[in-house]
């Protein structure tokens, strides 16, 4: 007698999507690509197109892993990762060069260096080499939407207090400068983007006694 299918969206695979956003968040609870968060943070466009370039190569990295997981041999699996990081990152690359050319200028070097992201690489080791696709796709989209939304959290709040702006678009209004209001130039220096991590973290473990306790 065959055994019925686990749904698509079973609660073990919406675990898969939901735990990276609160309770294994990369950045704030595992600490990792806190080096993009210093980076990218100081606007909140580039940290959305990265967020998004991210989440798109760890995807489908995960997925192609994921198929190929049973043929790689286990002395060149890290170099067959790479080549897929890799190969993905340049199409990206070459997508925001094509459509989203000021922002992929923004980003520099920052773009490439998702081939040495290691939230990437551990989905790989950790998930996609031991899980079928398509809970494999799953866990690289929730994990990339974990690590993308600290990036968003941080690049907003930095935009806003440093420079006035969301967006490119200013947000504080003129009579606030009028009365004596400055802009943080302090924000937009890159150890606030720590600082401000800090306090997500902070507020993150004050509302969860677990992850204090996991830790």
């Amino acid at each position: 007698m065959m055994s019925e299918k686990e749904p698509l969206f079973s609660s073990k695979n919406l675990k898969l999507l939901t735990n990276p956003l609160n309770e294994n968040n990369p950045i704030t609870v595992q600490v990792l690509g806190i080096c993009s968060a210093l980076a990218v943070t100081v606007k909140l466009q580039p940290a959305v197109v990265l967020a998004i370039s991210v989440m798109v190569v760890m995807a489908f990295s995960n997925v192609i892993i994921s198929l190929l997981r049973n043929t790689i041999p286990s002395r060149i699996r890290i170099i067959v990762q790479l080549v897929v990081i890799a190969s993905l990152v340049i199409l990206v690359d070459q997508v925001l060069k094509a459509f989203v050319y000021d922002v992929s200028k923004q980003l520099s070097v920052f773009v490439g260096l998702i081939i040495t992201n290691c939230i990437i690489m551990g989905r790989l080791e950790a998930f996609a080499l031991g899980n079928k696709p398509w809970p494999s796709l799953l866990d690289g989209i929730g994990n990339a939407a974990g690590y993308g939304g600290i990036l968003v959290i941080v690049a907003f709040f930095r935009e806003l207090l440093g420079s006035g702006t969301v967006w490119g678009f200013k947000v504080v209004p003129e009579a606030f400068y009028e009365l004596g209001y400055f802009n943080n130039g302090l924000m937009i220096l890159p150890p606030m983007a720590l600082v401000v991590v800090g306090i997500i973290i902070w507020v993150q473990r004050s509302r969860n006694k677990d992850l204090i306790e996991s830790n």
